[in-house]
């Protein structure tokens, strides 16, 4: 199965990616990973998008798009994969078209975990994160014993910058501008799928497997 998983940022979609790929047998190829990857190996698409990150500045579509190219040429997702975090538009998702149909497959599903603003407002707002180890708490759903002091290393608690609500409310409005209309493009093609993303981690995992059966 070839599949794009899609959704705001808060929607669970890095935990949700792992779970699926377990379960089709597919690699999960993520845009952070592939970043990550040929930046630490120092590969010529590295060391380009290294000059843009190291400035402050947004990697190009094209640095990601022949990251993502090289990807899915590799041998193990040739029979399929899940994609987490590429397309980011309609641009994007026009070029992936493109791309997979020189390699003679194309996408088969889309999955959307639909989560509400105000929920990802709320799941995200609420986390902690500790000075001493570094381990993320949640004020509601993950809390420690005493506020504020960290259940592990008893470091203290603060919350991220990215964390804060007028920052996450920022993001949700790039999601909407930018990522949301490929919702509308890949419904318009019949590959969309959507499922409710609120709720505990594995009801969410089955609905997603549930979901995607018929693909299958």
């Amino acid at each position: 199965m070839r599949l794009v998983l899609v959704g705001p940022p808060g929607a669970g979609k890095g935990t949700q990616a792992e779970f699926i790929a377990a379960h089709l047998a597919a690699p999960k190829i993520s845009t952070g990973d592939l970043f990550r990857y040929n930046v630490g190996q120092g590969t010529p698409l590295g060391v380009e998008a290294k000059k843009y990150m190291d400035s402050g500045q947004l990697v190009p579509d094209e640095i990601t798009i022949n990251m993502v190219r090289q990807r899915l040429a590799e041998p193990d997702a040739v029979d399929g994969f899940l994609l987490d975090g590429f397309p980011r538009n309609v641009p994007q998702a026009e070029v992936l078209d493109d791309m997979l149909k020189e390699l003679g497959v194309k996408i088969d599903v889309v999955l959307e975990l639909v989560v509400e603003d105000d929920e990802v407002i709320r799941r995200l707002s609420g986390r902690r994160t500790c000075r001493g180890c570094g381990k993320i708490w949640h004020v509601e759903f993950d809390p420690t014993t005493v506020p504020g002091v960290c259940d592990r290393c008893d470091g203290q608690l603060f919350q991220r910058d990215d964390d804060k609500p007028e920052t996450i409310a920022k993001r949700l409005e790039v999601y909407h501008e930018q990522t949301e209309p490929l919702v509308d493009f890949y419904s318009a093609q019949g590959k969309l799928v959507g499922i409710d993303a609120t709720g505990p981690v594995e009801d969410i995992t089955d609905r997603a497997i549930d979901a995607l059966a018929p693909f299958e």
